[in-house]
């Protein structure tokens, strides 16, 4: 079973009757969690379980698995059932955290420099995103609009160049400070896979000098379902790390590296599958290094990995890697090809890990809004 007992993702559905309310995903159904603790659910969503804390999140767990092993309670089948977004995201921080991709990256806009900046191993870079553009799965995507160089000259209108970017993502819980590498699963509820869309015209013109900004700012669609950090606790593993980061940045045992194995389709074709036990830094020590300021995350707080990519080609995680910046077309099935995302196009990324699925994010290009009456 894909969503099995080993599992047990959580979520925030709407029923046929309009009625919205917390569930636990089980197989091709779901379990009102609002049975086992009303209180702690009324809201329909997974705000104040995720504000409870490590004890509470291990309560609800056993108490998930005692319900559906004694069948103690009754099931709502999953298509009977409209997911939406599972909690108020609080902030958002989009990390950098895969060498493959910055090198790749690097050789692309600085292929007379070094594919590094001296910076990138000493510290998880990553910049603030917009929360308010976090939506669930299966939300389209219009394309935006934006100021980008077409020749010498800066013009508005469509982006030309839209990208996905795979990643994985994890939802804060407990609020705390300085949190230590290996405190993070104190604080750190789940994970979930995120697309973070971007208009690479946009992100370009735009990012000189401090980063990006309306090129992503639009659209940044997540799972339905957030896969429990208990659930993985097989899948650990430990990065591999030259040089080791400064005391307050170093990995801990047991690690907090994650053997994720991703695929991404276009249009139901596989371009990609990134391998996340290849990223160089950890959610730990992004966590670690986002609060090592004394900046505070809250219960809600959403930070994702950047975009997951790997040594080989077929491993690249976005169509800026896979098409080399538009330079090298993209094999997209029944012998179509092409470098950019186009309008209709649906991008969906699954992962397993190990015995564990993940629940998909999936989301459709739509035509441009224009803003002219």
């Amino acid at each position: 079973m894909s969503f099995g007992i080993d599992n047990l993702p959580y979520g925030s559905v709407i029923g046929a009757d309009g009625r919205r309310f917390a569930a636990a995903r089980f197989g091709a159904d779901v379990l009102d969690l609002s049975h086992l603790d009303p209180d702690l659910f009324a809201g329909g969503t997974l705000d104040a379980f995720l504000a409870g804390g490590r004890p509470i999140w291990t309560r609800v767990r056993a108490d998930v698995v005692d319900a559906l092993t004694a069948d103690r309670y009754p099931l709502t089948p999953l298509a009977d059932v409209t997911p939406v977004l599972a909690f108020t995201v609080a902030d958002y921080v989009d990390f950098y955290a895969s060498e493959h991709h910055a090198t790749n990256a690097g050789r692309i806009f600085r292929p007379d420099g070094a594919a590094l900046t001296p910076n990138w191993k000493h510290q998880p870079l990553g910049y603030h995103g917009r929360s308010g553009s976090v939506v669930v799965s299966g939300t389209d995507v219009p394309r935006p609009r934006g100021q980008f160089l077409d020749g010498d000259a800066v013009t508005f209108g469509p982006t030309r160049r839209l990208d996905f970017e795979a990643e994985v993502a994890f939802v804060v819980g407990r609020p705390g400070s300085r949190i230590a590498v290996a405190d993070a699963d104190d604080h750190i509820f789940g994970v979930c896979l995120l697309n973070d869309w971007s208009a690479r015209d946009m992100q370009g013109f735009e990012t000189p000098p401090l980063g990006p900004f309306l090129g992503k700012s639009f659209a940044t669609s997540i799972g339905a379902w957030i896969t429990p950090l208990d659930a993985l606790a097989g899948v650990r593993t430990a990065p591999r790390q030259d040089p080791l980061p400064l005391p307050h940045l170093r990995e801990t045992d047991p690690a907090h590296g994650l053997r994720l194995d991703l695929e991404v389709r276009i249009n139901g074709q596989v371009v990609s599958r990134p391998p996340f036990g290849a990223m160089y830094w950890t959610y730990a020590q992004m966590l670690a290094h986002l609060t090592s300021n004394g900046s505070a995350v809250r219960a809600g707080d959403l930070f994702a990995s950047g975009t997951v990519s790997g040594p080989d080609r077929g491993h690249r995680g976005c169509l800026l890697e896979l098409t080399w910046n538009g330079t090298e077309p993209l094999d997209r099935g029944d012998g179509a090809t092409g470098t950019w995302l186009e309008d209709g196009d649906e991008v969906t990324i699954a992962a397993t890990a190990g015995a564990v699925t993940l629940a998909e994010v999936r989301g459709r290009v739509l035509p441009s809004v224009s803003a002219d009456p």
